[in-house]
């Protein structure tokens, strides 16, 4: 993230312009930019594929209260901010309602860093515990959340009913589709990985199922992404997506995905919060999206019985927003609804709270874990 920010127009852009250009030429963003669409769209069907269903089916109901809090304070955090940011200029587009700014910022504010918290949570080892349950299950309600308010602001730019009614009718449908039918019928997919051929039959089939449904996400007025997860949370999980892990991350991660950073670094001009007003603004923005997200999930973790390190650590991991900050906000400014300005505000609340979200819950919960076991292993000592 920060890398792509530093190649963007903020930093290597302003001390050298003409070298810039060079390396960036005008002509070369349309095709930077659909690249960058699918890497995305594929890291996202490959953190659905490692997505654990039975998992999140067994903390629905207390990661939906985590969530829940984690939605209902940002929204509210949203409208005491837009009345005072619409006053700003260049912040949201001209002709964009209050509803649609609050909704559109609280749906920022909002969403969670799904594939960094997946990740935080595997390499600390905290896999199938209470906290890493949890924070995983309300992550993805708490998203799937955001991305329909989302979906409804995108819908209400196109001042028709009708609109609405395909993106959130066709995106509910998508979603049964995909979950309470697509592993049953996407079950045999296995049987493709005896021998090499099949193997990159199976591949094939993968890839093709997930053109479609990042198109059809897209047609419907839903960003392509989604529709990557959502099938990815489909694929079976034996040997068949274990092999397009093994043969997929590695392109995706070190080659698709970082230039997703760096056009959305290229779109990113922190030079324009250039007064005191856009400054109040970042400020803001960054202390109440903390506050709101990261503060609520605590209380709400606490209210469903968790106790204080765990709800402390549910929250720091809550709280980053990460590759899915950059999505969202990419997605408005494309269909024209916040600015330059308030784009690059948060892209640095995305970096803000993504970088603080390892060391801080490090901080809250890692060693009072570490600190917990050697007290359990002697306890079990007969």
């Amino acid at each position: 993230m920060i890398a792509g920010v530093i190649l963007g127009p903020s930093f290597f852009g302003a001390l050298f312009p003409i070298e810039q250009a060079l390396l960036f030429p005008a002509e070369t963003k349309p095709i930077l930019f659909a690249i960058s669409q699918f890497g995305v769209g594929l890291y996202m069907f490959l953190v659905g594929l490692g997505f654990d269903r039975e998992e999140f089916g067994n903390n629905a109901r207390s990661a939906a209260f985590v969530s829940i809090g984690g939605i209902i304070a940002p929204f509210a955090a949203a409208a005491l901010l837009v009345p005072w940011m619409l006053g700003i200029g260049g912040l949201f587009v001209p002709g964009l309602s209050q509803e649609q700014a609050t909704l559109f910022l609280g749906a920022a504010i909002a969403i969670t860093a799904f594939p960094m918290l997946a990740r935080i949570i595997h390499e600390r080892g905290f896999s199938g515990t209470p906290l890493g349950t949890l924070s995983l299950s309300a992550g993805a309600i708490g998203d799937a959340g955001a991305w329909c308010v989302v979906a409804l602001v995108l819908a209400g730019l196109g001042n028709s009913p009708m609109i609405a009614v395909k993106t959130i009718g066709g995106g509910l449908a998508f979603a049964i589709l995909m979950i309470g039918f697509a592993p049953k019928w996407l079950a045999p997919l296995n049987q493709l990985m005896r021998g090499q051929n099949a193997s990159k039959c199976g591949i094939a089939i993968a890839l093709i199922l997930f053109a479609i449904s990042a198109y059809t996400m897209d047609v419907i007025g839903i960003h392509a992404v989604f529709g990557g997860f959502l099938l990815g949370t489909a694929m079976p999980r034996g040997s068949f997506g274990k092999s397009l892990r093994r043969r997929l991350e590695p392109l995706t991660v070190v080659i698709l995905l970082p230039l997703f950073f760096t056009f959305s670094g290229l779109n990113t001009q922190l030079l324009v919060v250039n007064n005191a007003s856009l400054i109040a603004v970042a400020i803001a923005i960054i202390s109440s999206s903390i506050l709101a997200k990261g503060g609520a999930c605590y209380l709400a973790a606490r209210l469903s019985g968790q106790d204080h390190p765990t709800a402390m650590g549910i929250g720091a991991l809550m709280n980053a927003r990460g590759l899915m900050e950059l999505i969202i906000i990419n997605i408005g400014l494309q269909r024209g609804i916040i600015g330059p300005a308030l784009f690059a505000i948060l892209v640095t609340m995305a970096i803000v709270t993504t970088l603080m979200a390892s060391p801080l819950f490090e901080l809250v919960y890692g060693r009072a874990a570490r600190m917990r076991q050697p007290i359990m292993a002697t306890t079990n000592i007969p």
